[in-house]
């Protein structure tokens, strides 16, 4: 799919969450946002803190929102509320529309996380499961800044000048950052009931 970065009404999904540990289940913000920085649209969906469950609640934070016009989806991990791993090339084959998946730090993998917090069975599952997510590509951005991204249905250009497209300031495109403060305000609201 070509992407037409430069088009005024280019629609952004950005999607993040916010858990805690002591509490069972995570926020999934959505957030849909306009290349004028215009935010249009918002969802949310809740999934379990370390389930295998973020595949099907960002597909359902997706369905709910009953959009067309979505011309990308960012996603701020793939591995969200304490090790429950999205399955992107199910996100992207569901919904036919190009993923970037942002991080931001280099790492030397997870593998060795997952094996100390789960049992043998859901160890290995969760490892080929994180393995299956692929090697991430860097990307700048404005200042300097890089981030590291996995991509699908787009080319890494199209994808790198996506993310400068909707990045003012740092290194969070602005998409992933409004959903953060969205999903930790909902979480916290949640918290105090």
């Amino acid at each position: 799919m070509v992407l037409h970065v430069n088009k005024k009404g280019i629609r952004v999904l950005g999607i993040a969450e916010s858990f805690r540990r002591d509490y069972e289940k995570s926020v999934l913000a959505g957030i849909v946002m306009r290349s004028d920085f215009i935010i249009d649209g918002v969802g949310f969906a809740q999934i379990t803190v370390g389930g295998m469950d973020a595949t099907e609640g960002i597909l359902r934070l997706c369905d709910s929102l009953q959009r067309e016009d979505i011309n990308v989806m960012m996603l701020n991990g793939c591995v969200i509320s304490w090790f429950n791993i999205i399955d992107i090339m199910e996100v992207y084959k569901r919904l036919q529309i190009p993923l970037i998946c942002v991080t931001y730090e280099e790492s030397e993998g997870l593998e060795e996380h997952i094996a100390q917090h789960f049992e043998a069975d859901e160890r290995d599952s969760r490892i080929e499961a994180y393995k299956r997510l692929g090697d991430r590509a860097p990307v700048e951005l404005q200042d300097q800044f890089e981030v590291l991204i996995r991509f699908l249905g787009t080319e890494k250009a199209e994808a790198g000048a996506i993310l400068k497209k909707f990045t003012t300031h740092g290194k969070v495109p602005e998409p992933l950052r409004v959903a953060k403060i969205v999903a930790r305000a909902l979480l916290r609201s949640c918290l105090e009931v």
